[in-house]
């Protein structure tokens, strides 16, 4: 809850339209609300600038949907990612807005479509394997307000597909690289762009790539000083802080 959701709450009490009893609940669950199976953090849009994101590897369907409709009485737009088209038939009978992305196993609520980008966020995978994350990546960015553009199946086996995308690399804000194999994508677009690069190892490649553990070495090593690089298969990390270096600058008002 942020600082406009604690004014319209108290001018609400104050009216009548809202009881003493309902005004406390909604207090006490400034920073986070426990379910059976989770404590859903209902502040993290305020800390953050984006609201808590559900993982959904490892949980149930019900889980799932539990922190989901907690989620969604606060927050406009609500990610969850990992998760299967099974989970979602569940969550689209909580709110039946939800979209299914298959390529990216990401169940996407968006409510709140307002531009907070500076610019345009490009995301770019070395092949195609390598798009489930990018998509996770470029599905977050787009959530949390950006513009994106994609650039698929762009890998150094043959360069001049990239070099081919020099002048539109040159439009973006930040640039998301997705790349498995030895991972040396990201180190090429560094050099031809003046702008952050996200580099994403993904586990995309034969046995000696060990998992994306290759291409993740690889990344680290970039002779590119404009290369930083998230976990393996991270998606959702890219996009994430991609769309925090986009952010519009906001100024706070004190009034």
């Amino acid at each position: 809850m942020n600082l406009r959701e604690i004014e319209q709450l108290l001018r609400a009490h104050k009216s009548g339209s809202l009881g003493t009893h309902d005004a406390a609940r909604r207090l006490s669950n400034l920073h986070f609300e426990e379910t059976p199976s989770a404590r859903v953090d209902h502040a993290r849009a305020a800390r953050q600038g984006f609201p808590e994101v559900v993982f959904g590897q490892g949980k149930t369907r019900a889980q799932v949907c539990e922190i989901v409709e907690k989620l969604v009485e606060r927050a406009p737009n609500v990610l969850v990612t990992r998760t299967d088209a099974a989970t979602f038939g569940e969550v689209r009978n909580i709110c039946t807005d939800a979209e299914w992305h298959e390529s990216a196993r990401l169940i996407r609520i968006r409510r709140d479509r307002e531009e907070r980008g500076a610019g345009e966020i490009g995301v770019v995978t070395a092949g195609t394997s390598d798009i489930p994350v990018a998509e996770e990546a470029a599905l977050t960015a787009e959530a949390m307000g950006n513009r994106v553009a994609r650039i698929w199946d762009a890998g150094v086996a043959g360069i001049h597909r990239i070099l081919a995308e020099r002048e539109r690399l040159r439009e973006f804000r930040v640039v998301v690289v997705a790349a498995g194999m030895e991972g040396a994508l990201p180190s090429v677009v560094g050099g031809l762009v003046g702008v952050p690069v996200i580099a994403v190892p993904t586990s995309v490649g034969y046995g000696a790539s060990f998992n994306g553990l290759a291409a993740l070495l690889g990344m680290l090593n970039s002779c590119a000083s404009n290369v930083t690089v998230v976990n393996i298969d991270n998606g959702f990390g890219a996009g994430f802080v991609a769309s925090l270096i986009n952010r519009k600058h906001e100024v706070m008002s004190h009034e």
